[in-house]
């Protein structure tokens, strides 16, 4: 059972998950945990230590030496191995080329689940985002939410983002790219992507940031107003 209110936020990649949970839980006064971070943090040990990704014991192996740390003293909290921040490495192309991979492994996913229920015990006004919050870690979570976009809405605004990254871009390779890892997020054994029971449906194509935000706040307002789960989030009001 959790102690106080968690928020999932669920939903395919290129939703703007991280982004929207962040501003979530500033208006609110919550804790944010970016998990698909931590994932990502494991994907950096693999490359530096030289374990394949396809190795799900090498990779459990260097978990276990590794402490993977989540520093809430930032805004946005960032991800430590140990005391070095890696907030920055974590987004490398050779972290991104193998991250889906990693995440596919039940003895990587079980310590993380594990590790994220533990930042929830201890942090208990959090807004937690991935793509198995709402359904394997948190499923009795207060407020679950399923952000969403149509694919070719999510891969024109990666490729804006690359693009404004000064990395070269094409929206339909984007998209391809979008639409296999739909796939393969969808198809795995182990925390398949899927929307959660009862989970509100926030539809973000035509909407901008700020109205996604706003209608965050909403959904958060509506549902611990209607479980009677003590909020204490001005931002509820």
């Amino acid at each position: 059972m959790i102690r106080g209110v968690v928020v999932t936020i669920d939903g395919p990649a290129g939703t703007g998950k991280s982004s929207a949970a962040a501003a979530l839980a500033l208006r609110i006064g919550f804790e944010m945990l970016d998990t698909g971070a931590m994932y990502r943090a494991v994907a950096l040990l693999a490359v530096e230590h030289g374990v394949d990704p396809s190795d799900e014991f090498g990779l459990a192996r260097i978990m276990d030496r590794a402490a993977i740390v989540v520093d809430f003293t930032s805004r946005p909290p960032v991800v430590r191995i140990g005391d070095r921040d890696v907030s920055r490495e974590v987004r490398s192309a050779a972290v991104t080329t193998i991250v889906s991979q990693i995440a596919s492994h039940h003895e990587v996913r079980s310590r993380l689940v594990q590790a994220q229920r533990m930042l929830a015990e201890t942090h208990p006004r959090l807004v937690t985002e991935g793509r198995d919050q709402g359904t394997i870690v948190f499923p009795d979570a207060a407020v679950r939410v399923w952000l969403d976009a149509r694919a070719e809405v999510r891969a024109r605004r990666r490729a804006d983002e690359l693009r404004a990254r000064g990395i070269e871009a094409n929206d339909a390779d984007v998209l391809r790219e979008i639409l296999a890892r739909d796939d393969s997020d969808r198809g795995r054994s182990e925390g398949p992507l899927a929307q959660p029971a009862g989970a509100v449906v926030v539809d973000t194509s035509d909407m901008s940031f700020d109205q996604v935000v706003d209608a965050l706040v909403r959904v958060v307002a509506d549902r611990t107003r209607e479980t009677g789960a003590d909020c204490h989030c001005g931002g509820c009001a």
